[in-house]
């Protein structure tokens, strides 16, 4: 292999990992803050679940991201690696500000600023931008809609229970932290193997779009690496900033977050699991009491979010002109 595609797997890897960190800390967020399981035990079971999900459910937002944005053959590596490098510091900028902000939007905008600064406009497929943008946009939305009316349907249906039924919501977040780790790392974890892929694409290594196994594998240990080693200033922020979390308010928000994000995966719409988590958690406190909800921490969040994709696109555009003036 050429040293560009090795640079671009590092750094692809080395995303993988900070996602695994930045993101994976949001699918245990709940279950520890609600006291549901430690730390230890509940990093070590989402990890697993992590690695395996683009096994079970597949790789299509890896098509999404590495075939439907970029016509292949109008860019070069140079592109590519100035999109991770972007994606990558605006992960460890957030990271360090305890801000959950969304790796999914810093990797489109640092795939947008770089490629245009390239190739120009033409070298988009707007096509596939519209479709990642409704999926980002609209996820966040449906996932608050969901924890609403998931945490209603619950409190219904356990209307006349006693308090013991606390214990039942906390070994269901075993099943439901269970399911939202592998749609996350069917999401989350192919978006980088998709641009792998398009690396070896625009090289000249595969002819079509293909995600190798071997990239499937790699993605997926360096996500679930992320995972283990966890992201605790994160999880407090997620977990314990918007409200005080119970068994009850775990179980219905990962669940609500697990059907969005693994439905928008099988369809290959890449979403933000920070934004789905982060919702999930504002609708079920909604439900139960609008003023439960600490909104300031959510503006806060909304403020990252909106910030990402245009600083990400500039610091991958100037990134992408260091290199193609600088470095043969």
């Amino acid at each position: 292999m050429s040293l560009s595609i090795i640079i671009i797997i590092i750094l692809a890897l080395l995303s993988s990992f900070l996602n695994g960190i930045h993101d994976s800390s949001n699918v245990v967020s709940t279950m520890i803050a609600s006291r549901a399981f430690s730390a230890v035990v509940a990093l070590n079971m989402v990890a697993v679940a992590e690695f395996s999900g683009p096994l079970i459910f597949g790789v299509a937002v890896a098509k999404t991201i590495g075939n439907d944005v970029v016509v292949a053959n109008t860019i070069d590596t140079q592109v590519i690696m100035a999109a991770l490098a972007s994606a990558i510091l605006w992960n460890l900028l957030t990271w360090y500000l305890g801000l959950p902000s969304s790796s999914s939007h810093a990797l489109v905008g640092g795939l947008v600023g770089s490629v245009v600064m390239e190739a120009g406009w033409h070298a988009i497929k707007f096509s596939g931008i519209a479709k990642i943008l409704i999926a980002l946009f609209a996820s966040p939305v449906i996932g608050f809609i969901f924890g609403f009316l998931i945490f209603r349907l619950v409190v219904m249906l356990s209307r006349d229970a006693t308090p013991k039924i606390n214990n039942l919501f906390k070994r269901g977040q075993m099943v439901s932290s269970i399911a939202l780790a592998l749609s996350h790392g069917a999401n989350d974890g192919s978006k980088t193997m998709g641009i792998i892929a398009l690396a070896l694409v625009t090289e000249g290594y595969l002819k079509t779009f293909a995600v190798p196994f071997w990239v499937i594998i790699i993605c997926a240990l360096a996500m679930a690496l992320g995972t283990r080693l966890g992201g605790m200033r994160l999880i407090r922020t997620v977990g314990g900033k918007f409200y005080k979390i119970q068994p009850l308010d775990g179980f219905a928000s990962q669940l609500s977050s697990a059907v969005v994000i693994l439905g928008a995966s099988l369809f290959g719409g890449p979403v933000s699991t920070t934004q789905v988590v982060s919702t999930s958690i504002m609708g079920v406190g909604s439900a139960e009491r609008a003023n439960k909800v600490r909104w300031s921490v959510a503006q806060e969040i909304a403020t990252a979010w909106l910030l990402t994709i245009p600083a990400t696109a500039i610091v991958s555009a100037a990134l992408c002109w260091i290199l193609l003036h600088f470095i043969p």
